[in-house]
């Protein structure tokens, strides 16, 4: 047996070489690292994020420039150059002044104050406002005769034309100490000749008051030189009477 034993061939083990330490660090070198910005890349968070910074730096970057673009456009409409005088001709040369008349180049104003007007309509038994503004009392430098004017404020239309005669009576109104009633028996604010009842009322009792100290001294002035208009006008008349009487 130790005869059989020592002819079976011995067949040696044969264990593989270790492989060398470079080649195992090589070929983990080469090995895809698995990172958290690759694991978000995957499902398309990391891409977006990146993009995300870029669009922020770009869009502080567009800021920048323009807010450089508006402050150099500031300084340069500040520092702009003079123009040259352009002259234009005109289409239509306006050779003549014109005058704007009122009628009262020739009065001198006697009285002025700021009210407001009222108009009483019989039609539908109301008082109605006229308008705001100065009323005026304006002597005619020539005949002397007062006449009460009131224009509205802004348009300066006329609402209230009519001489002071002496038959007016100036009543206050009632309920009121800084109010006057009085009919006017041609007023011509309107272009005709209207009896009107008018009422004025002024911001206080002392506006009011000397609003009446005026009116009736107006009434005052124009009695005489009324009489004398009235005798004068009727004198033709009462010859042209008699004249026919006797013939």
């Amino acid at each position: 047996m130790s005869s059989t034993e020592n002819t079976e061939p011995k067949v040696e083990e044969t264990t593989p070489a270790a492989a060398p330490a470079e080649a195992t660090t090589a070929t983990e070198e080469a090995k895809p690292s698995v990172t958290s910005s690759s694991v978000f890349s995957m499902f398309g968070g990391g891409a977006k994020k990146e993009k995300k910074d870029e669009e922020e730096d770009r869009g502080d970057n567009s800021g920048s420039a323009k807010a450089q673009r508006d402050a150099a456009a500031a300084a340069g409409e500040d520092e702009a150059p003079e123009s040259e005088d352009v002259h234009f001709e005109p289409v239509v040369k306006l050779t003549e002044k014109v005058d704007v008349k009122t009628n009262e180049e020739a009065e001198e104003q006697k009285f002025k104050m700021r009210a407001k007007l009222f108009k009483f309509v019989r039609e539908s038994s109301e008082w109605k406002e006229r308008g705001t503004g100065d009323v005026r009392l304006l002597k005619h430098k020539e005949n002397g005769k007062t006449r009460l004017v009131m224009r509205r404020d802004k348009t300066l239309k006329v609402c209230a034309n009519h001489y002071v005669v002496p038959d007016m009576k100036l009543s206050p109104n009632v309920g009121s100490d800084r109010s006057w009633v009085w009919n006017a028996a041609a007023d011509v604010s309107e272009g005709e000749p209207e009896a009107v009842t008018l009422a004025i009322r002024f911001a206080n009792s002392e506006n009011a008051n000397q609003f009446k100290d005026a009116f009736l001294q107006a009434q005052k002035d124009n009695e005489a030189l009324f009489g004398a208009s009235e005798a004068e006008s009727a004198a033709p008349k009462e010859a042209e009477e008699t004249k026919e009487a006797s013939s």
